[in-house]
Formats: C-alpha cells, structure tokens, sequence
C-alpha cells in the first residue's frame, strides 16, 4: 500500500469519482436530517429544564401553609423529574464519545428493532443510514439543548409580563412571542452546528453508512492507494464546510445591523 504522494496514484482513483459525489449526497442528507432531529429534540429538551414540575410540592408545606426553608422535605419538594431527566440525558450524552453512542445505536436498539433494508436513491442503505442518523441527532441534540435554552432565556422577562397582562396563554406566549426573538439569536449557533455534524458524519462509516469516507474505504481496498482518497476526501469536507461557515458568518453581521442602534 502506497504512503507516499505520487500524482499517478490520482488517475487510479478517478474511476471511482462516482463514490464519492455518493458520498458527498449522503453526508449532506445526514447532516440536514441529524439538524432537524437534534433540534426538535433539544427543544422538547430545553422546555424541560426550564419546566416547573413539581409533583411532590405539598411535601414542603407544613400545616400552617408556609414554604419550608430546610429539611429532607423541603428538599424532596424542589425536586423536578422533567428537569431531572433531560439534565441527566444532556449531561451523559455531552460525556461520552460519539463512537459509543452510534454503536449503541445500532448494534443495542436496531439490533432488536429490525429495519427495512431498502435502498434510497438506488444506493443509500436505509437499515445503516437511520442509525446513524438518531445516533448523530441524539447527540446534536444534547449540545443544542443548552443553546436553545440560553437563547430563551436572553429573552426580557418583562415581555412574558406584558403577554400575561394581553391575556396570553404560556404556550401562545412561547409561541409568538419568546420562540421567534430566541430563534433569531441563536440561528448562527444553530448553523455552525450544521457545519460541525457535517464533520463528526464521518464517524458513521463505522456502521456502514455509504458517507464520504465510506468511499476512502472502498477505494483504498481496491486500489492499494491510502493518501490520495484521504486528500480528495479532505477536499470535499473543506468545500463543504468553509463555504457554509463564510455564509454563517455573512447572514450573522446581517441580522446583527437590525440589532444596533
């Protein structure tokens, strides 16, 4: 197997040009899909954390009413299983490596859960390519929660008082009021996760997933060439990535001049 750069090699792996515009679609559809998940996810996620679900509340009551400042049940009374659960998802999906949780994944949930093996576009794999997609979407997930969650909560409470004052509902009031300010400042982080999950795909080949170094895989299989794929491959991340985050970067100073006074 060749380790050294030679220029022949790249006519060697021409024939294969296919794979790898293959490659390119999926890691783009993977990356979108993964957004989407990981968004309405961490969304369902961040509500949660700032929920105020306290079921065991009258534990902290004592019999004239009153709050109880300390105690096992006043403690107990604080406590918020919405919060409590999507903490806990956050936390241990934010400390594990990626390569772990796909592999869960797919050899843990879809080894029991059976899935179609179709063919999208006449070459995506649907039974490796779903996998990869939760898995990505879960992890996503995790770190958009926080962002998500900043992003409401850089909202003017004063704006929550005027919507109750209007006779708002909280839902109506997330709705049309807190969601659209919040989205707007958080869109360029939710952007370069975008760019980030472009980049972390890679990792799904070790499933299967016909993505972009899935196609350095077969061709160095076939051709005994490992430099030349890496560096056609690195090419193609790069024209993926640089271009989106100058876009990120252009629509951010953009709606960023509304913003000044």
């Amino acid at each position: 197997m060749d380790s050294f750069i030679k220029l022949s090699n790249f006519s060697k792996i021409a024939p294969y040009a296919e794979l790898f515009w293959q490659g390119l679609l999926v890691t783009v559809l993977l990356s979108l899909f993964t957004v989407i998940i990981g968004f309405c996810l961490a969304l369902i996620l961040a509500l949660m954390r700032m929920s105020n679900c306290r079921p065991l509340r009258f534990l902290g009551i004592d019999k004239d009413g009153h709050q109880k400042e300390s105690g096992i049940l006043a403690v107990i009374s604080k406590f918020n299983p919405l919060d409590f659960i999507a903490t806990a998802y956050v936390e241990i999906l934010r400390s594990t490596p990626v390569l772990v949780q796909i592999f869960i994944i797919y050899f843990g949930v879809f080894g029991i859960i059976k899935l179609p093996g179709f063919q999208l576009f006449g070459f995506i794999k649907f039974n490796r390519f779903f996998p990869g997609v939760v898995a990505l979407g879960m992890n996503s997930g995790a770190y958009l929660c926080e962002i998500i969650r900043a992003g409401i909560q850089s909202i003017d409470g004063g704006q929550t008082e005027a919507a109750r004052s209007l006779g708002l509902s909280q839902t109506q009031n997330l709705r049309h009021i807190i969601l659209p300010q919040a989205l707007k400042n958080i869109l360029p982080a939710i952007a370069n996760e975008f760019v980030v999950i472009i980049k972390e795909s890679a990792i799904t080949y070790t499933i299967g997933v016909q993505d972009i170094m899935s196609a350095v895989n077969a061709v160095k299989g076939a051709t005994f060439v490992i430099i030349e794929p890496l560096l056609v491959a690195t090419a193609i991340y790069f024209c993926l990535c640089f271009p989106t985050s100058k876009l990120i970067a252009y629509f951010e100073r953009r709606m960023s001049h509304g913003d000044k006074r």
